[in-house]
């Protein structure tokens, strides 16, 4: 029997080689000047929805975090009355100036609506809980449930890039080393990224399921 994540992890080594290709031939670089941070497994908190045992909501296996959600799932503890979740929130590197960036590949199979799949969040407690969000509603990518990023997201790897200036409190977002979006942002004192899937208030799928590997952590100070 073929494992479910055995298409998906060919179409990533292929997606990997013409990613390789095509920045190669374009000259375009977002890390360019940027300095890797340092994960490891301890930096990836998964957040899942605390009525059901974490490994019907999330797996990592062979370097690829797969997570979902259901639409009738609770929150990812007692204390909160938020969606349902199962995320990775980046910890130990919170930050709070320079310029920092998100790189990961990602993968959202069709049928997968009314989700959020990377997000920067503010500081707890913050007027505003975010920055960015970046939806996916009928296989298009958003900013918010807003401007398009990147349509017909379903069903390959893509690479996404996502640049935040602290001091200028910008935000850019790349998909296969092509700026896509860019825009400005209302600052908070401190943020962090998160990655998964945070099930929305409009045109949910029952399902929602997104796949990441490769994830890392750029910065600029």
């Amino acid at each position: 029997m073929i494992s479910p994540l055995s298409r998906p992890m060919l179409l990533l080594l292929v997606a990997i080689v013409a990613h390789c290709v095509l920045a190669s031939a374009s000259g375009v670089n977002p890390m360019s000047g940027f300095v890797k941070v340092d994960l490891t497994d301890g930096n990836f908190q998964v957040q899942s929805p605390y009525n059901v045992p974490e490994s019907q909501r999330f797996r990592y296996s062979h370097g690829v975090r797969q997570f979902w959600v259901h639409d009738t799932d609770k929150p990812f503890n007692t204390a909160t009355h938020t969606n349902p979740r199962t995320e990775v929130r980046l910890r130990g590197h919170d930050y709070s100036s320079g310029v920092w960036q998100f790189q990961g590949y990602g993968y959202v199979p069709s049928g997968t609506s009314g989700v959020s799949v990377m997000q920067i969040h503010n500081e707890e407690g913050a007027e505003h809980s975010t920055v960015l969000m970046l939806h996916v509603y009928d296989g298009v990518l958003r900013f918010y449930s807003g401007q398009a990023v990147e349509g017909n997201i379903y069903d390959r790897w893509f690479r996404l890039n996502v640049v935040h200036d602290v001091d200028r409190s910008t935000v850019a977002v790349y998909i296969d080393g092509q700026k896509r979006f860019a825009t400005s942002v209302t600052p908070s004192r401190s943020y962090y990224f998160k990655f998964g899937v945070y099930m929305q208030h409009h045109d949910w799928s029952p399902c929602m399921e997104s796949r990441w590997t490769n994830v890392t952590v750029y910065t600029k100070l």
